[in-house]
């Protein structure tokens, strides 16, 4: 076989092996292999079994209408995603178990049942409708890690109005960007919210977002971090003013199965985010179920995604996949070093957590700040670990297991995505032989391979590109307002085939190996984050005529941003310039977007149609050996970056 030159390539071997425990096996709720003969055999009538566990007003008259590259699930049939995730439990019996206990910062705490939830999202529901909500208005929500930004997701869930949540370290230019593609009506936001020990005013980003969104008619604000606000009587309301006084009544819409859940944002490979859209009906039955075998949750676990409800993660494994399974979750406001390095672990000690769910740069963080913190408290309760977000290295996973999980907690590894919606590739934990490092092998139900350029499958041992070659209950119906975006970002690659963006291998075993992005889509700390929304933002800078964003190697965060910055004519590039340069990345998108490195440089490394040859940058910034440049029209640019680099770049700590 020919050697494939854009394969990636298959390099590192990982021998150690972890078999589930017997006694694991024996309580699983996945025990073992036939569920993957089962969804191979007849996908359609696989994913309608488990559909037909959920509450349906009308039950669907076809499983799949699949007209490639949209798909429709469950077809014809109509529900209701809150009424699924709340009502159905509280009239089986299930009102008195808590749906969530909340940790805020401070230290203040809440325990809340789904029959006190269901009351509160019906109160909010009521509320939404008094500002003027109607089924099909879109709401966003720019607020933090409290119940009442869940308690919003639900009651837009229950009224049929689309949400989109935007994560509240977003940038006011960031938000605006997402009200304007959504065209959304009504803004829930918080005063401020709490962040190592101070608090970050939130409603002034809000505010200075609103004055270019004149869709947005209303402004819902929660009274959190306690700071001045301004105000404006004809828009903002409290919370606290308009939701407890309403009905704790409010019967769920009947929805189509295809009626928009969500909107969320992802960046792409222009300065234009993507607004991912997902439904009502195979998103529930697919976050639901990839939870349910996933995480092996029980009736008694308590189960924490320490992932923030602004990313799809909170979506779908914080609020809608747990509450569809009548799971008692738990939310951190925080950090995990507030007030000190073992916040979480006190947390997991105080209310026995019995399922941990969180990102790889955490756990490396963890293990930079030393055994101790974990090892002052007593986590005998953990019995599941997972990680999310981007791929795990073998010692932090080695890590993870022997220091958190006693070394013999399984590990579920999962790797999916914004678009995916649900869990695509990952152990299941009663069933599948682990290796530190790997997901494993796709779900059931889920067609995930590993390609060449040609879209052929690599044998065992090689590396290729992520694609996903069948429809999914949970997947993306397509990029919001743009059906061509859609088809050209995810399914041009390789005919009738998603591709997924990332790299990936496939070992011996047949085992998948995630590789990260392989377009110029960086992961940052489990943040996708586009190269082209960076080099905009530093552009922006008057004193900068051009930029080159790329990510590298970092063993805390995954990746770290460096930064290439042409200056204009006159200007000089000096420690205060490197200062404003991250200042001006942070307002404009977020703290997490700031570049750990900068090199001024008087140009960048071009072919001769004058495209950036970022894949030269990435070389230089990991210090490895330069790739092919023949194809270069600068030539000696590349030398002066190099010893530019070597003597500063202008490093962040």
């Amino acid at each position: 076989m020919a050697e494939d030159p854009d394969a990636i390539e298959n390099l590192l071997q990982e021998s150690r092996v972890f078999p589930p425990l017997p006694d694991f096996t024996a309580q699983a709720n996945v025990a073992d292999s036939s569920i993957y003969d089962e969804a191979e055999q007849d996908l359609e009538g696989f994913w309608a079994r488990h559909a037909e566990t959920f509450h349906w007003f009308k039950k669907w008259d076809k499983v799949l209408d699949w007209q490639l590259p949209f798909a429709q699930w469950f077809v014809g049939g109509t529900t209701n995603l809150s009424y699924n995730c709340l009502d159905r439990h509280v009239e089986n019996g299930g009102g008195d178990k808590v749906a969530y206990h909340w940790v805020g910062e401070p230290g203040d705490t809440r325990s809340i049942t789904y029959a006190e939830l269901l009351s509160e999202v019906c109160q909010a529901a009521n509320g939404l409708k008094e500002l003027g909500i109607e089924k099909g208005d879109r709401v966003a929500i720019y607020s933090p890690m409290v119940l009442e930004t869940v308690i919003a997701m639900l009651a837009c869930a229950r009224i049929g109005a689309p949400f989109t949540v935007v994560f509240a370290g977003f940038s006011a230019d960031s938000l605006a960007d997402r009200i304007h593609d959504s065209g959304a009506k009504l803004l829930l936001t918080a005063d401020g919210s709490n962040r190592r020990g101070s608090v970050f005013p939130l409603k002034p980003q809000a505010d200075e977002a609103l004055k270019s969104c004149p869709t947005v008619e209303r402004q819902l604000v929660v009274r959190r971090g306690g700071n001045e606000v301004d105000w404006d009587e004809q828009r903002d309301v409290w919370w606290h003013d308009l939701i407890p006084r309403q009905s704790d009544t409010c019967p769920a819409e009947e929805l189509d199965a295809e009626h928009m859940l969500y909107l969320l944002y992802t960046s792409g490979t222009t300065a234009k985010p993507k607004g991912i859209k997902h439904t009502t009906g195979g998103y529930m039955v697919g976050t639901a179920m990839t939870h349910k075998w996933v995480f092996d949750v029980k009736p008694d676990d308590v189960y924490w995604c320490a992932a923030d409800v602004g990313w799809v993660t909170g979506h779908s494994y914080i609020v809608f996949g747990p509450l569809a399974n009548h799971t008692t979750g738990l939310m951190y406001e925080g950090t995990p070093d507030f007030p000190d390095k073992d916040r979480w672990w006190s947390i997991v000690e105080e209310y026995g957590v019995s399922i941990l769910y969180c990102a790889p740069t955490a756990i490396r963080t963890f293990m930079k700040w030393g055994d101790e913190y974990p090892g002052s408290h007593d986590l005998s309760s953990l019995r599941l670990l997972g990680t999310v977000g981007e791929p795990i290295n073998p010692e932090a996973w080695i890590w993870y297991r022997k220091v958190i999980g006693s070394d013999k907690t399984p590990i579920v590894d999962t790797w999916w995505q914004t678009e995916t919606g649900m869990i695509m590739i990952s152990p299941l934990p009663g069933v599948t032989v682990t290796k530190p490092g790997s997901a494993t092998r796709p779900l059931p139900g889920v067609s995930a391979d590993v390609v060449d350029k040609n879209g052929v499958s690599v044998p065992r041992g090689h590396g290729g590109y992520l694609v996903i070659k069948k429809p999914w209950p949970a997947m993306l119906r397509g990029i919001y307002g743009n059906d061509e975006r859609y088809k050209k970002t995810y399914w041009s690659e390789y005919e009738g085939i998603y591709f997924a963006g990332d790299g990936a291998k496939r070992d011996e075993d047949g085992y998948i190996w995630v590789l990260g992005r392989v377009d110029d889509v960086m992961n940052v700390s489990g943040h996708r984050i586009s190269t082209a929304e960076i080099e905009s933002a530093l552009v922006g800078h008057p004193s900068v005529a051009e930029s080159a964003v790329v990510g590298r190697s970092d063993a805390t965060t995954g990746q770290a941003i460096a930064a290439f910055v042409v200056l204009r004519a006159g200007v000089k590039g000096d420690e205060n310039l490197l200062a404003q340069l991250r200042e001006k990345v942070s307002e404009d998108i977020g703290r997490f977007a700031k570049p750990k490195s900068i090199v001024f440089t008087e140009d960048l490394p071009k072919t001769r149609s004058g495209k950036i040859m970022r894949r030269l940058l990435r070389d230089i910034s990991e210090h490895r050996q330069l790739g092919d440049v023949t194809t270069l029209a600068n030539a000696p640019i590349v030398a002066e970056i190099l010893e530019r680099s070597t003597e500063s770049s202008g490093e962040d700590d």
